[in-house]
């Protein structure tokens, strides 16, 4: 090796050098564990916890052949499609006020909004109890208006009110992200060449906050399937949902090709998602641009 090419080589190794020891880390730490999982999924369950030693398909047929597990995934895909729906209605205005707001209050205000994710999900899940109760601020509220409360506890409703507190801060950031996009003068073209204010939201600030709104979905939606904490907590074991279940089939029953069946199922259900975010986004880039 001449000269030239030793001073060719040096930044690669020296690129190698940073990228090898983060391979490394993330080998260990989740593909690694991944792949352990994967193999469970291959057993049997056996009495006790215990795992069988011979490769089968059986826990494959059994989870996928049992209308219950079906209808897990659905009530998860269900849940998580009410709650981004209603996450982002109600992110989207606080994230155009804050992307709209004077500089010198910008960014206390996205301190504001994103300084719930300083608690633990389990203390804001847990702060919803004594609100939602059956004796709880809202019921008495209501009660004080004349109207008789429905449960908003240990049902979706709980659920779906404390997920939606909970993942509001995420797609408020990815929001913002895609406000990014929106300049005041495109807003100041439009309004002077006579666009009401709805119009030039439908044609200038919806269109262009595109990406932020599917980010914030994709995220909202994947942390949704993901969750188990709240729907724990708030749905009070009536609310069966895919995750709780991959919790309960590891924790409680012990049965952990089962669990590994389900979060497999989990993973090729947020790769379907990807996928479709990925063909999405590109499109709605060259649409905008």
């Amino acid at each position: 090796m001449n000269a030239d090419e030793a001073a060719e080589a040096l930044p690669r190794l020296a690129l190698a050098s940073l990228i090898l020891p983060a391979l490394a880390v993330t080998l260990l730490t989740f593909l690694w564990p991944l792949l352990r999982l994967a193999g469970y999924a291959f057993h049997e369950g056996a009495p006790g916890g215990a795992i069988g030693a011979d490769w089968t398909l059986v826990t494959w047929a059994k989870v996928l052949g049992d209308g219950w597990h079906h209808r897990l995934v659905l009530n998860s895909l269900a849940l998580a499609a009410t709650v981004t729906a209603l996450t982002l209605a109600a992110a989207y205005p606080l994230a155009l006020a804050v992307h709209r707001s004077p500089p010198r209050w910008r960014n206390t205000l996205v301190i504001v909004f994103v300084s719930p994710l300083l608690l633990s999900a389990v203390v804001r899940s847990y702060g919803w109890l004594p609100i939602l109760g059956d004796q709880g601020v809202v019921p008495g509220l209501l009660r004080s208006a004349g109207i008789e409360p429905p449960p908003l506890l240990f049902n979706g409703t709980g659920v779906v009110v404390g997920l939606v507190e909970i993942l509001m801060p995420y797609a408020i950031l990815s929001l913002l992200a895609g406000f990014g996009r929106v300049a005041g003068d495109l807003e100041d073209a439009a309004a002077s060449l006579g666009a009401p204010p709805f119009t030039v939201f439908r044609r200038v600030i919806l269109p262009l906050s595109a990406p932020g709104i599917l980010l914030g979905g994709l995220l909202t939606f994947v942390l949704t399937v993901g969750s188990f904490v709240t729907p724990k907590l708030l749905g009070g074991g009536r609310v069966p949902l895919i995750a709780t279940e991959i919790h309960d089939q590891a924790i409680v029953t012990l049965d952990w090709p089962v669990a590994a069946v389900l979060s497999l199922v989990t993973l090729l259900l947020f790769g379907v998602l990807l996928g479709a975010y990925g063909r999405v986004i590109r499109r709605v880039e060259e649409a905008i641009g």
